[in-house]
């Protein structure tokens, strides 16, 4: 029986990754009819907070994802997603670091594309367009790069490192817990 909660816990998180936004873009799409003002009516203020919490989060991930890739690319810095391949195989043959180092490049491009997008949707676009941009295919599109930076890794490594999701994510969990000096303690 606790084996079954503690699995529902797990599955938490990634019920509440799919589920929010999902309800986000209803809300959106439900108050289309409200426009937002500048004096506060119950409907409109509504409205005004999950566009807020929206436009808020997406931003602020992507920009903080573009500023963290993009500062490790600086000359005498080494790119993250190298960090993270030297850190699960160690020492690395130079095509794979000269790979990751344009994959770290592809996906400061994709943050960046997806700030430029949203962005461009908020102030042309209808708020449900830009809605549905943000909170429906947000996931998709991420899961869409991860696949194709897959394929092209797979065509242009003559090697390809092979990796499952799990271990990608304990490793990321276990490089956190050290910086945050909880190694071992759960």
């Amino acid at each position: 029986m606790e084996d079954r909660r503690a699995a529902a816990r797990s599955r938490l998180p990634l019920v509440a990754l799919v589920l929010v936004p999902v309800m986000f873009q209803v809300a959106i799409v439900a108050t289309r009819h409200i426009r937002l003002a500048l004096v506060p009516r119950f409907g409109a203020l509504f409205k005004l907070g999950f566009v807020l919490a929206s436009a808020l989060t997406h931003w602020s991930i992507y920009g903080g994802m573009l500023l963290v890739f993009a500062l490790t690319l600086r000359p005498g810095h080494e790119p993250l997603i190298t960090a993270i391949a030297r850190r699960m195989h160690g020492a690395m043959p130079d095509e794979l670091a000269s790979y990751t180092r344009r994959v770290t490049i592809a996906w400061c491009c994709f943050f960046a594309a997806q700030l430029a997008t949203s962005i461009s949707l908020f102030v042309f676009a209808p708020l449900v367009v830009w809605s549905f941009f943000v909170n429906i295919l947000d996931l998709p599109l991420v899961l869409g790069m991860f696949a194709a930076e897959y394929m092209v890794r797979r065509r242009c490594l003559k090697d390809p490192p092979r990796h499952s999701l799990s271990a990608i994510l304990n490793m990321i969990a276990d490089v956190r817990k050290t910086r945050t000096g909880t190694a071992g303690v759960r």
